[in-house]
């Protein structure tokens, strides 16, 4: 049974010394009650008092890691229903189905280039996570599916088949390694609960309502196996919304522990992989592949996952682009990694040489960081000074964004000698800008 803020309160050390990052230890106390931190942020916790806290301190959506050949893909360990209340930790992982009809060659093939799909967003790589099997033949038939996709791929699988004999020949295929059975039902729970123990893997619990996935994930519990992923056996968009957020909800405000688990989901068009990925897919496994299907996910779940506290940045520094020569002008924009690529792609296919100075406003964009105080004429004064600009260049013109031009009188007063010159509001306007301008 969980237990309240004061009875956690009366097993932490009670010094206040503010190093969880709460005033007192009181107000810690509550957060762990509320399951909006983790008892790890306190480093004063005698180890009697975190094996009573155990229950409280557990996240309410367990944590689950599937592990092979050093490639790792994490969901769970969520403690929020919304972003903007905390944070979301894990993003929800991306796998394409592979039928084990197809032929091993086939398969081979068709793994090893969805394996080296790379998409860059934002200067961030992105690539699916793993590769689900799913059986539709015999044992044979299944273990030599999963030996291809693992000769084509070192990252991890999830194993699709009810048949507890056709799982066991896959696992064989899968030494060391700790795959997702997919899945136990009210049927053969038992003969797949010793497999998935046996292998030290996770197993997917799959139910008709969230009264007989509660149920059969407390018999399962109960034989030693602990990393479940949860399979509601609905349909249609409108169901799997409400049966995820129930879960979700159940599990974060109820503490309710028979559904603490990520879900999996098996969309079957765009639209309901999208509503996976928000609301709320583990593991999302695709049923085909193809790069702009798979990019728009990606680039989703990038952004839904993102830390809005902490926004993507990029290096501060000067970054040349397109050779630029000592008389090419030098631009300015903040490191906030879409503000960045955006000006640096279209000066680039402007084909103008310039150096972009990057300054450091902390991931904001232009107008956010000048608000803030983060993007200033101090600030990019230091920057022109700190990465040595005027070695670089023969003739000192420097270009501010045009929605920071009241800049332009300050900075002159920071960097006498230099030309200030007042660039366009919008990064889509700097090549016609450059070549009439600079």
């Amino acid at each position: 049974m969980a237990l309240t803020g004061i009875q956690i309160y009366k097993l932490l050390p009670q010094t206040n010394c503010k190093e969880c990052g709460f005033p007192t230890c009181l107000a810690f106390a509550m957060k762990l009650a509320a399951k909006q931190v983790e008892l790890s942020a306190c480093p004063y916790v005698s180890e009697a008092s975190k094996a009573q806290l155990a229950e409280s301190s557990a996240p309410p959506i367990r944590l689950i890691t599937l592990k092979s050949n050093g490639n790792e893909v994490k969901v769970g360990n969520e403690v929020v229903l919304f972003r903007h209340e905390k944070t979301f930790y894990n993003k929800p992982g991306l796998f394409v189905a592979v039928k084990d009809d197809q032929g091993a060659e086939a398969i081979r093939l068709k793994v090893k280039e969805m394996d080296q799909y790379v998409a860059n967003y934002v200067g961030i790589d992105l690539a699916l996570d793993g590769f689900a099997v799913e059986a539709t033949g015999g044992a044979g038939q299944f273990a030599a599916a999963v030996k291809a996709v693992r000769s084509a791929s070192k990252k991890p699988i999830i194993l699709i088949s009810h048949d507890p004999d056709a799982v066991k020949a896959a696992l064989a295929e899968l030494p060391a390694e700790a795959p997702l059975i997919c899945g136990a039902d009210g049927k053969n729970w038992e003969a797949m609960t010793d497999l998935t123990k046996a292998n030290k893997a996770s197993l997917v619990v799959s139910g008709a309502s969230l009264d007989e996935l509660a149920e059969l994930t407390e018999k399962i519990k109960g034989k030693g196996v602990e990393d479940l992923v949860l399979s509601p056996q609905v349909r249609g968009l409108s169901s799997a919304l409400a049966y995820e957020t129930q879960i979700r909800r159940v599990a974060l405000k109820k503490n309710f522990r028979p559904l603490g688990f990520p879900v999996i989901e098996f969309p079957k068009t765009l639209a309901a992989a999208t509503q996976a990925i928000a609301k709320y897919g583990g593991f999302v496994v695709l049923e085909a592949f193809s790069p702009e299907l798979v990019y728009s996910l990606l680039v989703l779940r990038q952004n839904i996952y993102t830390d809005p506290q902490k926004p993507i940045q990029v290096q501060p520094g000067v970054y040349e682009i397109n050779s630029p020569k000592p008389d090419s002008a030098v631009l300015v924009t903040t490191n906030f990694s879409i503000t960045y690529f955006s000006v640096a792609n279209e000066v680039e296919s402007s084909g103008q040489p310039a150096w972009l100075l990057v300054t450091d406003a902390e991931g904001m964009s232009v107008l956010t960081a000048w608000a803030a105080g983060k993007f200033d004429a101090e600030r990019i004064a230091k920057a022109v000074k700190t990465f040595n600009i005027a070695d670089k260049v023969s003739k000192k013109r420097i270009v501010l964004p045009g929605h920071v031009a009241v800049l332009s009188g300050e900075l002159e007063a920071e960097l006498p000698g230099w030309e200030i010159m007042v660039g366009p509001r919008e990064a889509v306007d700097l090549p016609k800008y450059m070549k009439q301008v600079l």
